[in-house]
């Protein structure tokens, strides 16, 4: 999406709106019964790859299996332009009945009153009550979590072994050891050392591990210092050739984890949710590792946080609000579900369900699970963002590409960006 959209967007969804209303568009789910007036009908969005749109395909087949008199409408976007599609439904009073929201997005939709209260509708007890309240906004609950995973960085072993590099005490190692390794990685020829991830996620777990807050309530909490020494990571891993230089490594980032370094074998480590580690290793067809994120000089904490890989939400408009709380009861409470869908939305919350289908886990996924279960306690609760997070990646990444494209000193980067992000989210 471009990169000042995202401010404009409900301006933007409420002119589209207009014109669709004026074109006949209809409110709720855009249908209600079937043509046979027998069964309901309901929409679910959702965005992602061509393999999550294989697997949701499957598990919708599965509900309609369980649930004959509820037809469900699938409606699949790419990530790019998912946000930009929902948020022009939503003001032409056309919202799909479920919808898929990351938590950047959750104080956003919830705030402008887009979002049904799930309170009771959907059965919660053997959820994780710590991951569910992350889905909560004023004590409603929103939201319900998809599944969870954390921010990590993942290694090819088999890519250090040939550099003659070996997989680093991920307990102990430094950002200095990470750009270290990737610049002899990088030395030994063949392969990349590491790639960076545009993602604030890096950025959150760097402030905190200075003992800052990515957020302080509808202001920035990370400092214009914590920043710079931030960004003094990226300068030094394209310095020491530890990473590509700007304009490659721009390139990459607006990729995903097939065509990302790791994923083609042109890298050796890059970083990643926890849940992209199915893709990343069917796409290099390798045994890649999860690691846990490199500390600060002297940091106390990981800075590490256990977080959902999405939300499922009902709208507050829709129709048919016992039908949409029935399929998110099923996506998230039924083994039948847990065991098509996986870990492609994080691992499940649900402690029975994971339990159903833990030994049917791909051996992926199984890692996946190892990992979380060892870091677990070292990851910290997340809340929801204010409104307007759903714009600091954007921004972000824009002053990131500035700063390292020589347009901008580390000063100038980090008093433009927090300008422009304290602006984003003051509500």
């Amino acid at each position: 999406m471009n990169p000042s959209s995202r401010k404009k967007m409900w301006t933007a969804a409420v002119v589209s709106a207009v014109l669709m209303t004026g074109a006949g568009a209809c409110g709720g789910d855009g249908g209600g019964e079937a043509a046979g007036g027998d069964k309901v009908r309901i929409t679910f969005a959702y965005w992602g790859s061509d393999a999550r749109q294989k697997l949701t395909d499957q598990v919708i087949q599965k509900f309609e299996e369980k649930n004959p008199t509820i037809d469900v409408e699938g409606d699949f976007s790419n990530w790019d332009s998912y946000y930009e599609k929902i948020a022009t439904k939503v003001a032409a009073n056309d919202a799909p009945d479920v919808m898929s929201i990351e938590i950047r997005g959750l104080s956003e939709y919830a705030g402008r009153g887009a979002l049904a209260d799930l309170s009771g509708k959907v059965p919660a007890a053997d959820l994780d009550q710590q991951v569910l309240t992350s889905g909560q906004i004023e004590g409603k609950q929103y939201a319900i979590p998809t599944g969870v995973n954390a921010f990590s960085m993942i290694a090819n072993p088999s890519v250090l072994e040939k550099a003659k590099q070996k997989l680093p005490d991920d307990t102990a190692w430094t950002w200095d050891q990470w750009i270290g390794l990737a610049k002899d990685i990088s030395g030994a020829g063949g392969v990349t050392g590491a790639e960076y991830n545009p993602n604030p996620a890096w950025l959150q777990i760097f402030a905190a591990q200075r003992g800052e807050k990515m957020y302080d309530g509808t202001k920035m909490g990370v400092s214009a210092e914590t920043l710079k020494a931030w960004w003094s990571i990226h300068q030094r891993l394209i310095e020491t050739k530890g990473s590509p230089d700007a304009a490659k490594s721009a390139e990459i980032g607006a990729t995903g984890p097939e065509q990302s370094l790791l994923g083609t074998n042109a890298g050796a480590m890059g970083m990643w949710w926890s849940n992209q580690l199915n893709a990343l290793s069917k796409s290099s067809g390798q045994e890649l590792t999860l690691l846990r994120m490199p500390k600060a000089e002297g940091a106390s904490t990981s800075g590490m946080f256990l977080q959902p890989a999405m939300f499922y939400t009902a709208s507050a408009k829709t129709e048919h609000p016992a039908e949409a709380a029935k399929l998110i009861d099923f996506l998230v409470n039924d083994p039948d579900a847990a065991g098509i869908l996986l870990s492609d939305r994080g691992l499940p919350t649900n402690a029975k369900v994971l339990a159903a289908v833990k030994d049917k886990l791909p051996p992926v996924d199984q890692k996946t699970l190892i990992f979380v279960d060892q870091v677990k306690s070292e990851l910290s609760p997340v809340v929801a963002p204010p409104k307007g997070a759903l714009q600091m990646e954007d921004i972000l990444k824009r002053n990131t590409e500035e700063l390292l494209f020589g347009k901008a000193t580390p000063d100038q980067a980090a008093e433009k960006f927090l300008s422009e992000a304290n602006a984003a989210i003051a509500g």
